[in-house]
């Protein structure tokens, strides 16, 4: 399994409004999640708008490759994109870069 970390930033005027985005994720968003891969997912965002995401999958980018098929996907990206700093015009779920893992406690 590996574990995937990843950072984004949200605009510091947005953060309420994230959070309430992600206090009701659709329903077909949670279940796309799910069946292409993506487990023990979660976001953790800190006050000045530091996202951290992490997630457990077999394969990164077959996940990422299957929620890219998705109709649903397409929908929530786009909704999802005014939210963030710096992402020269990806897609959120693109501008997930992998930190490197340096050390795990098993």
């Amino acid at each position: 399994m590996q574990r995937v970390c990843f950072l984004l930033k949200v605009r510091a005027d947005r953060l309420d409004e994230y959070r309430e985005r992600h206090a009701a994720v659709w329903p077909e968003m949670l279940e796309a999640l799910s069946v292409t891969g993506w487990h023990n997912y979660s976001l953790f965002l800190r006050e000045d708008g530091l996202l951290v995401g992490y997630l457990e999958t077999e394969d990164f980018a077959a996940a990422q490759a299957g929620m890219e098929a998705t109709e649903v996907n397409a929908r929530w990206q786009a909704e999802m994109a005014p939210f963030f700093e710096s992402l020269d015009g990806a897609r959120p779920d693109e501008a997930m870069k992998p930190l490197t893992e340096v050390f795990h406690l098993a």
